[in-house]
């Protein structure tokens, strides 16, 4: 039963993330869902990982892939601090189950649950098989980077059971507080203001009023169909 559900959690996930990703601007739909991360395939060239002795304790790996990009603080001796989405440290105490690769079942369930937690992992085991980009938030973000012993200590003192939200608490959030001394997340901020273009478009209002007609004409005129036709397009309209 429990794969059944989240074999339909996963397609359905997929399923509505690529809608949404369709709809947004393509800088945005380019970096959409930095923050949750499903597993990809590991790659056999060694390369693709980089090599973890070009990193400095305190560094911020980020490792792009198709619809997302996954962050985190690289700590010294191949090891990598970041915040994955992840049901299993609330269901079980049992350190070396949860220490294991979270699987796409655990992060979806996590990301429901709204569930995640700060782990330790191997270079290889954080990059799984994708390419890592060195510190390139460093020319996005306004604040100057903390010393690299500072970023690290910080990550150490996070590790454990977090709460998790694919806009307000996400690995990015995560590792910019970290190194910058503020949380942050350049996917949420341009989601927001893609938010606000919409909202402030007037053509909005007129495609949910188009919207409301059509609904009360299949539908019938109800309560449940008249005032969400007036209410939306009027919120719309003020908030224009």
């Amino acid at each position: 039963m429990l794969d059944s559900l989240t074999f339909l959690l996963e397609r359905l996930f997929l399923l509505a993330h690529i809608k949404l990703s369709s709809l947004l601007p393509p800088q945005l739909a380019r970096s959409c869902d930095r923050e949750d991360p499903l597993p990809q395939p590991p790659a056999a060239a060694a390369s693709a990982a980089a090599a973890p002795h070009r990193f400095q304790r305190g560094d911020l790996l980020e490792v792009p892939r198709t619809l997302f990009t996954h962050f985190g603080i690289y700590l010294g001796d191949n090891r990598v601090a970041h915040l994955i989405p992840d049901i299993l440290p609330v269901l079980s105490s049992d350190s070396r189950q949860i220490q294991q690769m979270v699987t796409n079942s655990r992060l979806l369930l996590g990301v429901l649950s709204k569930r995640a937690s700060i782990r330790v992992d191997s270079v290889e085991d954080f990059a799984y098989g994708a390419g890592i980009l060195l510190n390139a938030m460093d020319r996005a973000v306004p604040h100057s980077p903390l010393p690299g012993e500072e970023v690290a200590r910080r990550a150490e003192r996070l590790v454990g059971g977090v709460s998790y939200s694919l806009l307000w608490n996400n690995c990015e959030h995560f590792v910019t507080y970290c190194r910058y001394g503020a949380a942050q997340s350049l996917q949420t901020d341009q989601f927001c203001e893609w938010l606000k273009s919409l909202i402030r478009d007037q053509r909005s209002v007129v495609l949910t009023g188009l919207l409301g007609l059509l609904s009360m004409a299949c539908l019938g005129v109800s309560a449940g169909t008249a005032l969400p036709s007036a209410l939306i397009p009027f919120t719309l309209w003020m908030a224009s």
